[in-house]
């Protein structure tokens, strides 16, 4: 095999940013996503340093779901009844009135968790919305056989965010404060503004459905009726409000490093550079054929690296631990992403899109409701390794019993394979 072919099936497949549409797209994201994570960090330090309780940092969880339940499922029911781009501008100046809130805020001295978690909340209705609608989008602009690599590409810019963004929010904690780091996420969000503005007009094709209950009902009901589909969600929500740790970095840095912010980022960082390093590696996930098994055992992994992260004492060995859960995250969310994608026709994909909104941003969120309420109970490393435990356990068992989702080859990739034998 020579080097070219072993770049070719084992990196990153960089076909799509050809496309100038969806390149645009995705640097705009990239940009914008480390700002969203500057905010994100430096919104749980503030409310750790107002209340000092990891209960309150994991009350950003509900604040967050409740947006992107609603305005997730709605916003893409949307997206398949209207012009994509144009939601996706008005979606994307919601979530930056949340920012903007924020920095107000920070800016004034205005020390009340109840605005804090009120802006965080309009920031994710803004968020709920877009989503769906850019996942809604991809397949608009790229051939059916690059989705996967674009989706790929997706995930490694979002992660590349989640490894800088945190990285420069400890330094910024530390010497700026909460206000400038709202300000950089504020002055961040031009780059996905920008790409919005520049997409082609997307009118919907297809039948089109009037948005409203009746049309999230049919997307519920289209689910309900692929249970590949449906078993992809469930994983996920499995995987993120069972193990995700995150509500508990503030209290972990503060027992176990003396509250050093720079720990915190690291910490915050950690499972993005394993997402980093994934994606860059990720050649051969598109040519996986058995899907479901293999993203029921990715989920296991992480899991485990999870609960190993916990019970580690020196902070060098939970970054390293929580990158490899971090890796096998991405490689799962690559597949998860592929599924839907490519099993709903265009004027589903939107209600699809919805869904995978609330499933992957809520996930997150109910998993730091779960991880601030278990630590008032067990304590920090307890809720920590209880819910890798719990996640790997309860992956497999449920992985594992629905044969449809067990057995579940990819179809595209398939045809793929046969074609080049």
């Amino acid at each position: 095999m020579g080097l070219l072919d072993f770049v070719r099936r084992h990196l990153v497949d960089v076909r799509p940013l050809a496309t100038p549409a969806y390149r645009r797209l995705w640097w705009g994201q990239g940009v914008s996503f480390m700002g969203f994570q500057l905010t994100s960090v430096a919104v749980s330090a503030q409310i750790y340093d107002i209340t000092g309780s990891s209960f309150w940092v994991g009350m950003l969880g509900p604040a967050n779901l409740v947006p992107l339940i609603v305005f997730g499922l709605w916003g893409g029911a949307i997206a398949d009844a209207v012009d994509r781009r144009k939601l996706l501008i008005g979606g994307a100046l919601v979530a930056w009135t949340g920012t903007l809130a924020l920095l107000v805020q920070a800016w004034t001295g205005t020390e009340e968790v109840g605005l804090l978690l009120a802006a965080v909340a309009v920031h994710a209705t803004g968020f709920a919305v877009t989503s769906p609608t850019r996942g809604a989008i991809i397949p608009r602009l790229l051939p059916v056989e690059q989705v996967p690599a674009a989706n790929t590409l997706n995930f490694l810019v979002s992660s590349l965010g989640a490894v800088i963004g945190p990285l420069i929010a400890g330094v910024v904690l530390a010497r700026g404060g909460f206000a400038i780091a709202y300000l950089a996420d504020a002055v961040l969000f031009g780059a996905s503004l920008y790409a919005a503005l520049r997409l082609p007009r997307l009118a919907p094709t297809g039948e089109v459905t009037r948005p409203g209950l009746g049309s999230v009902v049919d997307g519920l009901r289209y689910i309900a009726g692929h249970p590949v589909v449906l078993m992809s969600f469930v994983v996920d929500i499995i995987a993120m409000a069972f193990a995700l740790p995150r509500a508990l970095f503030p209290e972990v840095v503060a027992e176990r490093f003396g509250g050093s912010p720079v720990a915190f980022g690291w910490l915050t960082a950690a499972m993005g550079i394993g997402s980093v390093i994934g994606g860059l590696l990720s050649g051969w996930v598109g040519r996986v054929r058995r899907q479901g098994m293999a993203l029921t055992f990715t989920i296991a992994v992480w899991g485990m690296s999870v609960v190993a992260a916990g019970l580690a004492g020196e902070l060098w060995a939970m970054v390293a631990l929580l990158a490899v859960g971090g890796g096998a995250d991405m490689v799962a969310g690559v597949w998860r992403q592929t599924i839907l994608q490519t099993h709903a026709p265009d004027e589903m994909r939107g209600r699809m899109q919805g869904v995978f909104t609330v499933v992957v941003a809520g996930g997150p969120r109910l998993g730091d409701l779960r991880a601030g309420a278990t630590a008032t109970w067990f304590g920090a490393t307890g809720a920590w390794v209880g819910g890798g435990l719990a996640c790997a356990a309860a992956v497999l068992v449920v992985g594992l019993a629905v044969p449809a989702f067990r057995d579940y080859r990819a179809a595209a990739v398939a045809r793929d394979d046969a074609a080049r034998t």
